[in-house]
C-alpha cells in the first residue's frame, strides 16, 4: 500500500535540483512505507529547518556528487538550520581581528571543522589551535581576501565545487524528539538516496562517491546494504575537540584546500 505524502512536505522537493526530484519522492514513499504516520505527524509539527528548506542539501546535480558527508541533524536554532550539513545560517564572515568570528566560535562543530582544515593545510599545528595561533591566521586571511575565502557561503561553494552532498542523518530537528529517533525515521529515505547514487555511478561507469560519516548517529547508515559499496571515511562528530586531530579527516581534506580561494578542483 502506498501512503500519501503530505503536500507541505512534498512541495519542498521543488527547491532541489531537478535531477533529484524523482529520487526524493521515492525516498519519501520509503519513509511512509516504513512508518506510515511519520510524515503526517511531521507536517503538523514544529521542526527545523524552516522556509521550505527540508531538501536544501540536494541543490547539486546528481552526477556531480563525489562525496556524501553525513552529520547528525540540523542546528537546533532557527537562524542556524539551513538544511545543509554544518552550514550555519547565522554565520557570515569566518574571521575577526581576534581569530575566528564570534558566530563561528558559537557553532562548535563548524569551529572544530575549520580548525581541522587549518591543520590539514599546514597553517597551524594540531597541538596549537588556541587564540594566539588563530589570531595570526585570521590577520593573514583578512589581509589577503584574494587568496583566502572570507565567508561561510564561500566555504559551502568550495565544498560543492569538490562534489560534496552535505546531508544529515536526520533532515529535521524537533526540540521534543531525540535526534536519533528522527534519524531512524529518515534512514529509509537515505537508503533510497544511496541506492540512487550507486545506480548513477554504475550507469556512468565511474567509482561510487566516498561516504563521510561524522558521529554515532551518522554511523547508523552503516547497517544499510548500500554502504558496503562506498569507500567510507568515518570520524567522531566535530563537536568533539579530538576531531581537529583526526588524521584521516586531515588526509581527506588536505588536497582540497577548502580555505584557499585560488585552488580549483580537477
Amino acid at each position: 500500500m502506498s501512503y500519501p505524502i503530505p503536500a507541505q512536505i512534498l512541495q519542498q522537493r521543488d527547491a532541489a535540483h531537478p535531477s533529484w526530484h524523482t529520487i526524493l519522492t521515492s525516498g519519501l514513499h520509503a519513509v511512509n512505507n516504513a512508518n506510515p504516520d511519520y510524515l503526517t505527524t511531521l507536517a503538523n509539527d514544529d521542526y527545523l529547518p524552516t522556509g521550505n528548506r527540508l531538501f536544501a542539501a540536494f541543490m547539486q546535480p546528481l552526477e556531480r556528487i563525489r562525496y556524501v558527508l553525513v552529520g547528525e541533524g540540523p542546528y537546533p536554532r532557527a537562524a542556524s538550520a539551513t538544511g545543509v550539513c554544518f552550514m550555519d545560517g547565522a554565520v557570515g564572515t569566518l574571521w575577526s581581528d581576534k581569530g575566528l568570528s564570534k558566530p563561528v566560535n558559537r557553532a562548535t562543530s563548524l569551529r572544530n571543522f575549520i580548525k581541522m582544515l587549518l591543520v590539514a593545510d599546514g597553517q597551524i599545528a594540531a597541538t596549537n589551535t588556541g587564540a594566539d595561533a588563530l589570531q595570526a591566521i585570521a590577520a593573514k586571511a583578512l589581509a589577503s581576501p584574494q587568496q583566502t575565502i572570507q565567508t561561510l557561503g564561500e566555504l559551502q561553494d568550495k565544498l560543492h565545487m569538490n562534489g560534496f552532498l552535505l546531508l544529515n542523518a536526520s533532515l529535521v530537528f524537533r526540540k521534543h524528539v531525540p535526534p536519533v529517533q528522527d534519524a531512524r525515521a529518515w534512514k529509509a529515505f537515505l537508503e533510497v538516496v544511496l541506492d540512487a547514487l550507486l545506480a548513477n555511478a554504475t550507469a556512468r561507469q565511474v567509482p561510487p562517491a566516498t561516504l563521510v560519516l561524522w558521529g554515532k548517529i551518522a554511523e547508523l547508515l552503516q547497517s544499510l546494504p548500500a554502504t558496503k559499496h562506498f569507500i567510507q571515511a568515518v570520524a567522531e562528530h566535530p563537536y568533539n575537540l579530538s576531531f581537529i586531530q583526526h588524521q584521516g579527516m586531515q588526509e581527506l581534506f588536505a588536497p582540497m584546500q577548502l580555505l584557499t580561494r585560488t585552488v580549483q578542483t580537477d
